[in-house]
């Protein structure tokens, strides 16, 4: 039997997932992380992850009463067929098939499968993952159709009834920042500032206001564009 108020996120450690870590904590009873190691370049994300969890913990009563175990899953196999800009020290491009060469194909899907995995074993219903199909670089894995699809998959695959909740499938960079002001107001904004990682060089050295990175990568790009567009909004 799984447990219909209990969750696992697929916690990376960047902006979009500490976001549904959040909604998931607002929501659901039990909620647990899973974390994938698949030799990132930005593989600091790995370790800050860890500091946001315990941070998060001390937001709100409830929140800390609720974040259950994490999970960390060696992936690295896939860096060795992946071959991108995500695994490989390269610089950042669009391809001839018009997707950036961040893109690790199967990344999202195989990522699923781990976590429906752990989910079966540890009785939990709902899968969280924070894919955008409107900020989403070109990102096949990361579309609706994708994820209503490999629900599908789980379930037949393991005679389950798991439920893939995207959060912020609808919304973009802007939309995000502000479903966590909604969530947890400015302290879990400035605990997304300080203590999550998105920038695909792994740059930790450069803090801007919208948090730290290289500023020129894809990653840092969409960050900042939101930033500036939901501090817009809120001063208008």
């Amino acid at each position: 039997m799984l447990d219909h108020d209990a969750a696992l996120v697929l916690f990376s450690g960047g902006q979009d997932s500490a976001t549904c870590l959040a909604w998931a904590l607002e929501r659901y009873t039990r909620v647990e992380t899973v974390g994938f190691d698949y030799r990132q370049r930005h593989a600091i994300e790995l370790e800050v992850r860890h500091s946001f969890r315990e941070s998060i913990a001390h937001l709100h009563n409830h929140w800390g009463n609720r974040l259950g175990v994490d999970h960390r899953i060696d992936a690295r196999s896939l860096a060795d067929i992946s071959q991108t800009a995500m695994t490989e020290t390269v610089a950042f491009r669009t391809g001839s098939d018009g997707l950036p060469n961040t893109f690790v194909p199967g990344r999202n899907l195989l990522f699923l499968t781990y976590a429906a995995a752990i989910a079966y074993r540890r009785g939990i219903r709902t899968l969280v993952t924070g894919v955008c199909e409107t900020d989403f670089s070109g990102y096949p894995d990361c579309r609706d159709d994708t994820l209503k699809a490999m629900q599908v998959a789980l379930n037949l695959g393991m005679d389950c009834r798991f439920v893939v909740e995207t959060p912020l499938m609808w919304i973009d960079k802007a939309g995000t920042w502000a479903m966590a002001h909604d969530l947890g107001g400015d302290k879990l904004v400035d605990l997304i500032l300080e203590k999550t990682h998105t920038c695909y060089a792994g740059d930790r050295d450069h803090r801007h206001p919208w948090g730290y990175g290289c500023g020129t990568c894809q990653a840092c790009e969409l960050r900042a564009r939101g930033w500036d567009a939901w501090q817009q909004a809120v001063h208008q």
